[in-house]
């Protein structure tokens, strides 16, 4: 009977899919985003998960048994200084699933498991309505902003022109009336 066993089999034995499930979470926490089968992503993500709400306890007891699934300390220190403050706030759901389609050689439907508003500078970027509100409309302002450095920079260049050309007429001027007197001046006189 098959009662209460959650989880796929994803044809492997027990050991090898825990090494499986360990090294995509590993991989994961390392490059903010991996690229597998979906029944693998899916399986990656409750195991991941599960990994990041310990490392948001942030004791040792928590560290401890992350390394025991992960032996890997650079990992495990990434994921326990970097990763889990960001999610400090959230209650689970910190990593998506987008589907990419099928691959050509088997056809097999392929997912992007990434972590969910990740930012590598250190903060989580949240999306609320009020900030997409703000996004929609800091591309306005910008464009206004845009819209006057180019009306004075265009002024700009066009007083320079204007003066670039009022100095050059007046250059000019003076070179025609200075060969006349070079002239004059170099010619021998006959006496």
């Amino acid at each position: 009977m098959r009662h209460r066993k959650d989880g796929r089999k994803l044809g492997r034995t027990a050991s090898h899919r825990k090494a499986m499930l360990a090294n995509m979470a590993a991989n994961l926490f390392l490059h903010k985003q991996i690229r597998t089968t979906h029944p693998k992503a899916l399986e990656a993500r409750r195991f991941a998960e599960a990994l990041i709400t310990k490392a948001k306890r942030g004791d040792l007891h928590s560290r401890r048994l992350v390394l025991k699934v992960i032996p890997h300390k650079d990992i495990v220190k990434i994921l326990f200084d970097e990763i889990a403050p960001q999610y400090a706030d959230r209650n689970g759901g910190y990593t998506r699933i987008i589907k990419l389609g099928q691959r050509k050689n088997d056809a097999a439907h392929v997912s992007l498991l990434a972590l969910v508003d990740f930012d590598p500078s250190g903060e989580v970027a949240k999306t609320t309505k009020k900030a997409k509100a703000k996004k929609i409309a800091e591309p306005a302002a910008a464009e206004a902003v845009e819209a006057e450095v180019v009306e004075t920079v265009t002024e700009e260049v066009a007083e320079e022109a204007v003066e670039e050309v009022a100095a050059e007429t007046e250059v000019e001027g003076s070179e025609e009336a200075a060969p006349e007197a070079d002239d004059s001046e170099t010619e021998p006189k006959s006496s």
